[in-house]
């Protein structure tokens, strides 16, 4: 015959299952700090004026005024009527773009890891080192319109003829950069009559 031998419970001793809570507790904290801690830094807008319009879609193209600052105040870029198709934009400025309004004017933060991080960019025209590496940027935003894409080609085929012709009478158009992190984006577009 098989015999068990039972094992009494101990009784848990006052005040032993407060300091397992508060254990439990402290261990939640500290796990919830270091979350925290290794979380990504998110862009940051803010309104100066706000806008009534409609605020951009992920596949429309947004047609902005802007000037784009490092920290030390220093301007590294800026651009007039520019448009500027949230897809292909570095991840932090599309992200800013959906949080705007179409007539509004916005202070956006972009922290390094959601612009360039550890990659400085360059003149290619001087080599010296426009953004330096790691760097968080501040753009100051006007929203002018927001358009779909299949407006934004027909802008960028006239456009182009009117470059054509331009090229043929002896005057050519430039393109300028932006914040898209590719050279030859879109010149602004042209003026109307």
């Amino acid at each position: 015959m098989t015999e068990i031998t039972r094992v009494p419970l101990q009784p848990i001793a006052k005040g032993a299952l407060t300091k397992l809570w508060l254990g439990v507790a402290a261990v939640a904290l500290a796990a919830g700090g270091i979350a925290y801690a290794t979380m990504p830094s998110s862009v940051d807008v803010v309104t100066v004026t706000a806008g009534t319009g409609a605020a951009p879609k992920g596949d429309e193209v947004v047609v902005v005024n802007y000037t784009g600052k490092l920290k030390s105040g220093k301007t590294f870029d800026e651009g007039k009527a520019v448009p500027l198709p949230l897809e292909g934009m570095i991840p932090g400025f599309t992200e800013g773009l959906l949080q705007m309004k179409k007539g509004g004017k916005y202070k956006l933060t972009i922290p390094a890891e959601k612009a360039y991080g550890a990659e400085e960019k360059k003149d290619p025209r001087t080599g010296e080192v426009v953004l330096p590496a790691n760097s968080d940027l501040i753009f100051d935003i006007e929203v002018i319109d927001v358009i779909s894409q299949a407006q934004f080609q027909q802008m960028m085929q006239l456009q182009q003829m009117m470059q054509m012709q331009g090229a043929q009478g002896g005057a050519g158009g430039g393109a300028q950069g932006g914040p898209g992190g590719r050279e030859g984006a879109p010149p602004p577009p042209p003026k109307g009559n």
